[in-house]
């Protein structure tokens, strides 16, 4: 490694991307970052808020990436400072909000699932996180509900109604992680953070749900990215020691 390729930036997922499921990264994987920044610039966007996201890469982490945009970008760091930040009661006033949130409320009371715990709405800077069985379930009850859901579309069948429902609202429902999907205006999701990428004319993304309704598929279909999917931690480390770290036979 000699030195970082100059407009060149590695953009990361978290969940299924850098770790597992709502799980911390690893020690390794963490080495293997901080090797990475020393040949390309690094930034990190996720959907979940900065406690969230430091939970799962660290207490360090808007010093240990170049870049970290929390909720899409909606809240956004640069080299360890605040540089933007974006709310979503201001956007949309208090009585849109509220009744999007009694309608969504009301469905999951509704809801005949398996279980339910709490928090079903998560309210956060630029987003809702809304979550059907509630995001104080165990890991395991997570696992159920992901599994469950893949049969019986739970929450894609929840987003077709609220879609329906608050058109006139022009949100986006984004279907990401586990057990629950974001809601925001159309425009926050992950390509909300390119703005603070302009001066690189080379920016690679990589994330999991890189598909159609998925919450990295728009920024995966950008023309201003090159998109990658990738299916765990390790697949994201193979792909980005191919792409920028060139190995001798025989690395690890």
């Amino acid at each position: 490694m000699v030195g970082r390729k100059p407009g060149i930036i590695a953009l990361f997922d978290v969940d299924g991307t850098l770790t597992y499921p709502r799980k911390a990264i690893t020690p390794k994987m963490l080495e293997f970052m901080q090797d990475l920044r020393k040949v390309v610039t690094i930034g990190v966007v996720g959907g979940s808020d900065l406690i969230k996201i430091s939970e799962q890469l660290g207490n360090s982490v808007i010093s240990d990436y170049d870049y970290v945009f929390a909720e899409n970008g909606l809240v956004a760091y640069k080299n360890g400072e605040l540089i933007g930040k974006q709310s979503l009661k201001s956007f949309l006033g208090e009585e849109k909000l509220k009744e999007l949130i009694n309608f969504t409320l009301h469905y999951i009371a509704d809801l005949d699932i398996p279980i339910k715990r709490g928090t079903f709405i998560e309210f956060r800077s630029g987003m809702l996180n809304v979550s059907p069985i509630g995001r104080n379930c165990s890991q395991e009850e997570r696992e159920d509900f992901e599994k469950f859901d893949e049969v019986h579309k739970i929450r894609s069948k929840m987003v077709s109604i609220l879609r329906e429902k608050f058109k006139h609202l022009n949100l986006t429902f984004s279907i990401g992680g586990q057990i629950s999907f974001d809601v925001f205006p159309q425009g926050w999701d992950k390509t909300y953070c390119l703005q603070y990428l302009e001066d690189f004319p080379e920016i690679h993304f990589f994330g999991d749900k890189t598909y159609k309704g998925g919450n990295d598929f728009e920024i995966y279909d950008s023309a201003v990215t090159v998109g990658h999917t990738v299916i765990s931690p390790t697949d994201t480390a193979e792909k980005c020691k191919s792409l920028f770290i060139a190995t001798k036979p025989g690395d690890a």
